[in-house]
């Protein structure tokens, strides 16, 4: 099974009578390696581990972005709770600046509603909402899962068909090089006439025999359709494929050069720069495989 690192998926779930609901949402680009980024509400903070576990165990690759908060319905925001433990410890810390700086300015309504933990809210803690987060993180990871396997196949699907069309061009290529070569030991041998007025039979076909030594293509084609083979291989089985698509991707492409250097005619040049063609493409879909 073919999977792509293109990816999205977004859960929620209500949490509680008061309208609370948690909000948790993944969204997954190709990248080398597999990338995880957070966004997390502070109150939510403490879920993050959790969540870089269970992306790890089931993703291989990709840049992946985890969003999570807890949303309150707009009609009935959640109420704040005045810190009452720590606003006396400040009253007495102040009373006793105060004593020893009588001109200080004591501290002011709006100083003290900025001061850290001085609020709170009613709503639950993270870690009453850890059960809760671990079954959406869950959830939404089948999702995404399953949107990149919809996207795999038909990534998959169009890399066959590349490789399709590569065995087509294969196929053309292999038969012509008996051909190629009779042409050229034709022509050597009228041009031999027409300058000399013997012909040495044994010298032309040491010429031939050289000649298609030095244009034989016969194992670049070969591991040509190998690497072809492979692919279809690895499209057909299990586990993470982008890298070793990717490699095929660079061997096929040397192949496909190797074929055009050698090249004895204009129509087998054709076919190595049609091979490249076909390679590129596959490669461009290869680059988002996971």
């Amino acid at each position: 099974m073919i999977y792509s690192m293109t990816g999205f998926a977004v859960q929620r779930r209500e949490f509680g009578d008061d309208g609370l609901s948690l909000h948790l949402e993944l969204r997954s680009v190709n990248s080398r390696y597999l990338d995880l980024s957070f966004r997390i509400a502070d109150d939510l903070r403490t879920a993050e581990p959790m969540l870089r576990e269970l992306l790890g165990a089931r993703l291989a690759r990709g840049k992946v972005e985890c969003r999570l908060n807890l949303q309150t319905p707009d009609a009935a925001p959640r109420a704040l709770m005045l810190n009452t433990a720590l606003l006396t410890r400040l009253v007495a810390a102040q009373d006793e600046i105060l004593a020893q700086l009588p001109d200080a300015r004591p501290l002011g309504v709006a100083d003290l509603l900025r001061w850290p933990g001085i609020l709170a809210d009613e709503g639950p803690r993270a870690e009453q909402l850890q059960a809760a987060i671990a079954e959406l993180a869950r959830a939404a990871l089948d999702e995404l899962l399953a949107t990149r396997r919809r996207e795999g196949e038909k990534l998959a699907g169009i890399v066959r068909e590349r490789v399709a069309r590569m065995r087509e061009l294969i196929a053309v290529a292999a038969p012509r090089m008996p051909a190629i070569v009779e042409e050229y030991r034709a022509r050597l041998t009228k041009r031999l006439h027409e300058v000399l007025s013997t012909v040495d039979e044994e010298r032309i076909v040491q010429e031939v025999v050289l000649y298609a030594s030095r244009i034989d293509v016969d194992e670049e084609l070969s591991r040509l359709s190998a690497h072809l083979d492979e692919i279809e291989r690895i499209l057909a089985a299990d586990g993470a494929a982008g890298k070793r698509l990717d490699f095929l991707m660079q061997e096929l492409n040397r192949e496909a050069n190797t074929l055009a250097s050698k090249s004895p005619a204009t129509d087998i040049t054709g076919i190595a720069m049609a091979l490249k063609v076909q390679i590129e493409q596959i490669r461009e879909q290869v680059q988002n495989i996971e």
